[in-house]
């Protein structure tokens, strides 16, 4: 298989985007840890943030090695600003109640199970071996998120309505997930990635099913929310986040364990 040149911005701009997407959404997601409503919830989010800080490991580890500037996958996870992560808005919205947190886990989760199987393909190896390893992981996040949101939507009437309001407050922030700018057309030009755009179709048929077995309805709005790499609205919820996430690393420069 070809591979990319080692130095290349776009690739690394890439694999931080890969990285910093499961970092977010296993920092925010392990909040819950011991405050779940009940223990097998509990259990369950938190082995979910493990895996997404393990696959956080790999991509980053692979970006600081495409730098080639001696930074190691902590130095990129705990010593950038807000301004510098490339995750999507969706990821760090703050938890909410426990259904918009498992919503919020659904509609990433389908998302990431897609690109994971497209990545499969990339013409560079160490891309298409994370995500193969990585997809095996989120098929079972995907199941069980999607099962926990046809339970909770196909519940109650208080948690069909809890989830209806999740969906609302989050659908905005899908659309981010399929646009595109130039380093997404480099890494389509190189074999790399696919098309953002090129996921929707299998997205939107995938959410559909769920949704609709779980009796919720899709908001008809097509806004989605813009600029979640580099907006205001990201660097006001990231910046509370790491707050916590890098506190011990800059507190502590360079401490080991």
């Amino acid at each position: 298989m070809a591979t990319p040149t080692i130095k290349s911005p776009a690739f690394a701009q890439f694999l931080l985007r890969m990285g910093d997407n499961p970092l977010i959404l296993g920092h925010r997601i392990s909040e819950w840890c011991g405050h779940a409503p009940v223990l097998e919830e509990d259990i369950a989010l938190a082995n979910t943030a493990l895996d997404m800080i393990g696959q956080t490991r790999m991509w980053l580890g692979l970006a600081a090695e495409v730098q080639g500037d001696g930074k190691s996958a902590d130095d990129l996870a705990f010593l950038r600003d807000a301004w510098e992560f490339r995750n999507l808005l969706l990821v760090e919205v703050p938890n909410g109640d426990f259904g918009r947190t498992l919503m919020r886990q659904f509609l990433f989760d389908a998302w990431h199970a897609i690109q994971l199987g497209r990545l499969m393909k990339s013409a560079d190896e160490r891309v298409a071996a994370i995500a193969e390893k990585a997809s095996k992981e989120v098929a079972y996040h995907l199941e069980r998120s999607a099962d926990t949101v046809v339970g909770l939507g196909d519940g109650t009437e208080e948690s069909h309505r809890r989830m209806q309001e999740a969906l609302d407050y989050l659908w905005p922030y899908v659309g981010e997930m399929f646009q595109s700018d130039d380093v997404d057309a480099e890494m389509v030009t190189a074999g790399i990635a696919p098309d953002p755009a090129s996921l929707r179709v299998e997205y939107d048929a995938l959410i559909s099913r769920i949704l609709t077995e779980a009796t919720l309805t899709i908001p008809q709005s097509s806004f989605a929310h813009k600029g979640g790499r580099t907006g205001a609205m990201h660097t006001e919820h990231l910046g509370h986040l790491l707050t916590q996430m890098q506190w011990l690393q800059r507190a502590y420069p360079g401490a080991t364990w």
